[in-house]
């Protein structure tokens, strides 16, 4: 009678630690948890959008001025810059501002590399010459490239929308520009009893809600010209939409041949079923 009494009080004691143990799990749980990107509006959203021309000017020089010293592009060739679709500069524009990069180029005929003036035909160059470099001066850090940055984050919106983003041509598409948004703008103080180490800054949506990045942005830093309000939500939003065109530089174009394809079988699907009906008008089933 003893031993059993004695199982059962092994029982409950187990059961009372594994409850507590659940409850400490859900509780750190709760507080990690990692809140969902706020949904922006975007001009190029949808199957009808387009990518606003002036915003991707200001994304871009808030890249160069902010996030290019450490972050590459360098799947961007400076031509795209003149390209229709996107910041639409004139070519004499983006000719000059390839030739404000210095491209490492060579062997010549000495066997020597040398630096020359950046041509349209050449990619954006990175900051740094390879990632060992890179992280030298970054203490470790290795700055990842933002050339597929938009195109590669994403998040779970949740039921029932995760439903609809999961049907072609329903989807939601933009899931990574409203995370850069939330990232660059998601920087707070860390909360009481959460210790942070040497270099380390507490951001909302950050997966562990810890980064090496300090905060890259703040009301005018970046000198707008034609008169865009200078502050931080303004740069967010405007450096992500030009990611999102350095990720997908050719958007307006796929869409354009989307909406031609979707016409073309409408009107096949008309003429299909008119057809059959003439076919068989006389045939009795």
């Amino acid at each position: 009678m003893k031993s059993v009494v004695d199982s059962w009080k092994s029982i409950v004691m187990a059961a009372v630690l594994a409850g507590a143990a659940g409850a400490a799990l859900a509780e750190e749980g709760g507080a990690h948890s990692q809140p969902k990107p706020p949904r922006q509006e975007w001009s190029f959203a949808g199957a009808f959008g387009h990518y606003d021309n002036a915003q991707l000017r200001r994304g871009y020089k808030v890249y160069r001025e902010v996030c290019s010293s450490c972050h590459s592009i360098s799947r961007l060739a400076f031509r795209n810059f003149a390209e229709k679709g996107g910041p639409e500069i004139s070519e004499a524009e983006a000719k000059a501002l390839a030739e404000s990069y210095k491209i490492k180029d060579g062997p010549n005929d000495a066997g020597d590399y040398f630096e020359r003036p950046g041509r349209l035909s050449d990619r954006v160059p990175p900051p740094f010459p390879n990632e060992q470099a890179a992280r030298a001066a970054l203490n470790g850090a290795y700055p990842p490239d933002m050339s597929v940055l938009a195109k590669a984050r994403g998040y779970s919106r949740g039921f029932p929308l995760f439903l609809a983003d999961a049907l072609p041509g329903f989807s939601y598409q933009e899931h990574g520009v409203d995370y850069i948004v939330a990232l660059l703008t998601g920087y707070v103080d860390a909360p009481q009893g959460i210790e942070l180490a040497p270099g380390q800054y507490y951001n909302l949506y950050m997966p562990g809600r810890r980064t090496g990045m300090p905060p890259p942005l703040s009301d005018g830093a970046v000198t707008y010209d034609d008169g865009t309000p200078q502050t931080t939500a303004q740069y967010a939003k405007d450096v992500s939409a030009f990611l999102m065109w350095a990720a997908e530089p050719h958007l307006e174009e796929r869409k354009a041949i989307g909406l031609k394809v979707v016409g073309f079988l409408i009107v096949l699907s008309f003429l299909v079923y008119f057809t059959k009906r003439k076919i068989w008008a006389n045939v009795h089933h």
